[in-house]
């Protein structure tokens, strides 16, 4: 069955098709914002996701609506080229052309989030009962959004202006008694408008594997309260003020059978002021500021505390900006920002604040009415690493109405992280040290002075300079086909280059037999492969979406070892060691070869009825080195190949009302030992009422 579904899945990928019939691209400098699948994340500027150079899609509020999603996690395991990774706690993190969710700079409204305690940021966070679109644009985006954006960014935007009264409220209810409940109204008039949101969302978790005492995910409840104003001060002028707050508990349970809870608080606020200085010059004040706060206990059967933790992160990020556009060919933005960071948090050697500076400029231009060129730049400077310079230039060429090539070439950076810089942790049952880059001179001298060090690895003055920020050169070429009214293929194929990886590594031997481990620029890793989307609108009421990633990602250090004939593996029968040979090389961990997903979705407008169908498939991976060789081999254990199947169903009753009935997962799938955030099958129910 599994194999037929799968077959058919394939099928799919090959057939498949597009949301909507694409109008045809407008070379207009700037769109509309009215127009249908307008992106704003890629340039900064209104622009219809059809004609961007870049490599970008659009997920719309129709799809979220149709598939029923309520975390961000849902959607985006939908998506060509896009995987979240599971994470401690049943968490997630999101991985694009192979850079993991370090990489990925996650966006709301334009503002970033923050709170990535162990460097991934995690998707569930993130309600999308008010969301308007999700935009993915892949590929190194540093030109505009300075570290984080190295692999690429994800931008939620919600609803920002409202004409009258609007109002929804939703309520999901699942297995694992996962109850999901929206709230939002809002209300528009001449020059003002409001809105306002709530949701609470809970879960029992699961737990994937009886034998042990802890859950694969424990009991959880959460809840986001978000508000806006926007007020047209002027013809000129607007304001727009706006507040999120996150709050979440959940219990704990270690393996010893000890019990605790853990405890997460966000907020975030933001104004913005625009004004239009002449038809041509339009001005922004962006002021914003957020604060992310962890805390962790464990006690005893005595109500002992056994371990606490906290962690408590702060942004703020004023910036400036200004858009100039000379005609309707030509236009320019730009902008200036200064970013201050803080960090408290345990094991940590300093309450360290970062602070930088940063300046960045784009042009957009079109010639011949067939060519479209964007260059631009961003400088960052920092407190705590080397400034850092990042070009990118994309182009688009219409070939004719039907064809299109665009290509693009980009640097991206990551600069190092507090954790990187100033962990202090010492794991007291098994004795390893941890230490950051700058905290590791001082705390090697002081366990020197105590007699704890056995053998010093690296030299301190390894340590003399600063931990350089990864960099990457991101190449992107890609081909639009519309070979017919309704059908659209979107190839594009992907490299990218990573410089100065920070990896832990070994620096020192304690007299204990165990090891200090610190953070160092090393590696060099490379990421290539293709994507391809493919959108075919068969009839005003069947709808066939698919894509398929193939994606290579390996270290070259661990290839050149490989190649010298450096890397053995032992047979697990015979104990007796072989070579390996570069075939034997897999890659880096968690990355499949081959991603494929297909969609299909029925509309029955006289039903007012609609459904829809999804699969998706992941090749093997592998989690970790299981032959203890360093490196991930032919001859490892992998996590094998899966497909999901998905499927909704949502009926419209007297125009308001919307009932809605689904199973996640058919299949039932899960994989307790390697994959922590698929429960298995989920079958669901939902009410919607719309005014």
């Amino acid at each position: 069955m599994r194999s037929f579904l799968f077959s058919i899945s394939l099928i799919i990928s090959c057939f498949s098709f597009s949301q909507e019939v694409q109008k045809k691209t407008d070379s207009t400098h700037i769109q509309e914002q009215k127009l249908e699948e307008v992106m704003i994340t890629a340039t900064r500027t209104y622009r219809q996701v059809s004609s961007l150079p870049l490599p970008a899609q659009i997920v719309t509020k129709k799809e979220i609506e149709a598939i029923n999603s309520v975390r961000l996690s849902d959607i985006l395991n939908e998506q060509t080229g896009v995987i979240t990774i599971p994470d401690f706690g049943g968490g997630e993190g999101v991985q694009m052309q192979g850079f993991d969710s370090q990489y990925i700079l996650i966006l709301i409204d334009g503002v970033p989030l923050v709170g990535r305690s162990a460097g991934t940021l995690d998707m569930n966070r993130i309600t999308l009962g008010n969301v308007k679109q999700i935009e993915v644009v892949k590929g190194a985006s540093s030109s505009l959004y300075g570290s984080e954006a190295l692999g690429g960014v994800i931008n939620i935007i919600t609803e920002k202006k409202f004409d009258g009264l609007h109002g929804s409220v939703n309520y999901r209810f699942s297995d694992y008694n996962v109850h999901d409940g929206n709230l939002a109204l809002a209300y528009g008039a001449d020059k003002i408008s409001v809105k306002g949101f709530f949701n609470r969302y809970s879960s029992d978790g699961y737990d994937l594997n009886p034998l042990d005492i802890t859950n694969t995910v424990d009991p959880f409840s959460n809840y986001t309260i978000s508000s806006q104003l926007r007020y047209e001060w002027s013809e000129k002028t607007a304001i727009l003020v706006s507040g999120r707050y996150y709050d979440q508990k959940q219990e704990v349970v270690s393996s010893a059978g000890n019990e605790g809870e853990g405890n997460l608080e966000e907020w975030n606020a933001r104004v913005k002021i625009s004004h239009s200085f002449s038809e041509k010059t339009k001005g922004y004040l962006d002021i914003y500021s957020t604060q992310y706060k962890a805390e962790e206990f464990l006690q005893g059967t005595n109500g002992e505390k056994l371990d606490e933790s906290f962690f408590d992160q702060r942004l703020q990020l004023p910036e400036a900006r200004m858009t100039y556009t000379v005609n309707k060919n030509h236009s320019f933005i730009g902008g200036v920002g200064w970013k201050n960071e803080r960090l408290e948090r345990t094991s940590f050697s300093d309450n360290p604040e970062f602070n930088s500076q940063y300046v960045y400029v784009q042009y957009d231009g079109h010639f011949f009415g067939k060519l479209n060129v964007i260059p631009g730049f961003r400088f960052d400077n920092h407190s705590e690493y080397a400034s850092h310079f990042s070009p990118k230039i994309a182009l688009r060429y219409n070939i004719s109405d039907r064809v299109a090539v665009k290509t693009s070439v980009g640097v991206g950076f990551k600069a190092p992280d507090f954790r990187q810089l100033y962990f202090d942790f010492t794991n007291s049952s098994v004795g390893y040290t941890v230490l950051g880059y700058n905290a590791a001179p001082t705390r090697i001298r002081e366990l020197q002075a105590l007699g704890l060090i056995n053998r010093i690895v690296i030299p301190l003055t390894e340590f003399d300079g600063k931990l350089k920020s990864e960099s990457s050169v991101n190449y992107n070429l890609g081909l639009v086909y519309k070979p017919i009214e309704g059908l659209s293929v979107d190839i594009n194929a992907f490299r990218n280059d990573l410089k100065d990886m920070i990896e832990t590594q070994v620096i020192a031997n304690k007299t204990n037999g165990q090891n200090v481990f610190s953070y160092q620029n090393i590696s060099k890793v490379y990421t290539y492969g293709i994507e391809t989307n493919v959108k075919y609108k068969i009839s005003p009421s069947i709808l066939f979406t698919a894509g398929y990633q193939l994606l290579y990602a390996k270290d070259k250090e661990a290839q050149e070892a490989f190649e010298n004939g450096q890397v053995f593996a032992r047979d697990p029968e015979t104990l007796s060691a072989f070579q390996l040979s570069e075939k034997d090389y897999f890659g880096l961990l968690n990355r499949s070869r081959h991603m494929i997903n297909g969609k299909i979705f029925y509309t029955h407008p006289r039903w007012k009825l609609n459904t829809n169908i999804r699969a998706t498939y992941r090749s093997k991976y592998g989690l970790f080195d299981s032959n203890n060789n360093t490196y991930l081999d032919d001859y490892d254990v992998f996590v094998e190949d899966y497909v999901i199947l998905d499927w909704a169903i949502n009926k419209t009753i007297y125009e308001s009302y919307t009932m809605s009935f689904g199973v996640d997962n058919i299949f039932d799938y899960t994989d307790a030992a390697n994959i922590s955030n698929l429960p298995g099958r989920m079958v669901y129910g939902k009410v919607m009422f719309k005014f």
